[in-house]
């Protein structure tokens, strides 16, 4: 599968669009990981735990996807887009979007 944030693949022209693939997780924060961002706060820096889950929560968003263009029949996706939101305290969605497209 071809990826692309830009409205084409370079090398490649896109013969049909087939649709909008998407992917979303939703991710919550655990205690453990709340105590230490606590702590943080007071030396500051970087909150490693939190920074590693926001990166496997976009992957699997990614990830899911790639899923929902494949089943389109996509050879590639084109202008891929993240976005996040708060679903709840604690809670986030991370997601994944893209214009599914047949390349010639």
């Amino acid at each position: 599968m071809k990826l692309s944030t830009s409205d084409q693949i370079p090398g490649s022209s896109i013969s049909t669009t087939l649709g909008i693939a998407r992917g979303s997780t939703v991710r919550t924060r655990n205690v453990g990981y709340d105590i230490f961002a606590g702590l943080k706060t007071l030396i500051g820096g970087e909150v490693e735990s939190y920074t590693k889950l926001q990166a496997d929560a976009r992957e699997q968003a990614l990830q899911r996807m790639i899923s929902d263009a494949e089943k389109m029949g996509a050879d590639a996706i084109v202008c891929i887009r993240f976005q996040s939101s708060v679903m709840m305290a604690g809670a986030s969605e991370i997601l994944a979007y893209g214009t599914a497209v047949k390349l010639k």
